[in-house]
């Protein structure tokens, strides 16, 4: 008897999933209509409803984690279990509109390596947050030299190859389109964006938080700043230390005609921090070197 041999799909749909059963129930079958051919991932992320009953009464075998490991660990099991060379990520809250993914294979199919769709401020909760999204836009397109139009929206599609190449970046929390849009930027993978409008959630709520997550994406900005683009980081910083020992310096000679420690301390940090970016700068473009010697972004 011959052995059956399972064809590979062309495209893999992740969705990571915690306590959506009920948003589940009306997705999964709008995306198995629209993408029979796909193969259809959720990775339930030690959720306490039914959301694994819900997955396997529309065929969907759910890739469970037996407590919550957070959303950016379950992207990662998606990516390490999905077989296709394209791959979709979408919230499983209802917010995204399976509809719309082939305007993001499209993009791909124009030359981007990732289609990202850029939410709008009317997609973000409210002005707090949408404030908030376009200062993070803002200062991480700064670090990466380009225009970022959404960095932590959830939907987008990305070839899979080069997405694999950074799962070791990833974080385990919510801040994963973060690293991977910064990572993309500085390695020299085309980004697209894709305007899109989201719908509200089907049924809970979010579960970031605006104050602590927040902080987490600046530091996750600055951590990946800082790999990739580090006299970027560091050199405003050996700027306000010059600045502070110049002005110091200044007014300690007019007022008592010496040079105070202080100032002194400030004006050798700067050279100090200055040196430590141009130290940084080197050590990257070793890993960069590195990297391509090991084969880059080959499967």
């Amino acid at each position: 008897m011959s052995a059956v041999v399972r064809a590979e799909p062309e495209l893999s749909i992740v969705l990571p999933a915690r306590n959506e059963a009920r948003a589940l129930d009306e997705l999964l079958p709008r995306l198995i209509r629209a993408f029979p051919a796909a193969e259809v991932i959720v990775v339930d992320d030690g959720s306490t409803d039914d959301t694994r009953e819900t997955c396997r009464r529309h065929g969907v075998e759910p890739l469970s984690h037996p407590y919550s490991l957070g959303n950016g660990a379950a992207v990662k099991s998606g990516a390490r279990r999905a077989r296709a060379p394209l791959l979709v990520f979408m919230d499983a809250d209802g917010q995204h509109d399976p509809e719309a993914i082939p305007r993001l294979l499209a993009c791909l199919e124009e030359g981007y390596d990732m289609a990202v769709a850029a939410r709008d401020r009317r997609g973000t909760a409210g002005l707090v947050r949408g404030l908030g999204n376009d200062f993070y836009n803002r200062l991480a397109g700064w670090l990466v030299g380009h225009r970022i139009a959404d960095l932590t929206s959830g939907f987008r599609a990305v070839r899979s190859a080069r997405f694999r190449r950074f799962l070791h970046l990833l974080p385990n929390g919510f801040s994963y389109p973060t690293t991977i849009t910064m990572a993309f930027f500085r390695f020299g993978y085309p980004v697209g964006y894709v305007p899109l409008a989201v719908r509200p959630r089907v049924a809970g709520t979010s579960h970031i938080h605006l104050l602590r997550d927040g902080l987490r994406f600046l530091l996750i900005i600055l951590r990946v700043g800082t790999l990739y683009s580090p006299l970027k980081v560091f050199t405003p910083v050996s700027l306000i230390f010059l600045l502070a020992g110049c002005c110091h310096a200044g007014y300690t000679l007019l007022m008592v005609g010496r040079l105070a420690n202080m100032g002194m301390l400030l004006l050798m940090g700067a050279v100090g921090v200055f040196l430590l970016g141009l130290v940084s700068e080197q050590v990257t473009a070793l890993l960069y070197q590195q990297d391509e010697d090991r084969g880059g972004d080959r499967p």
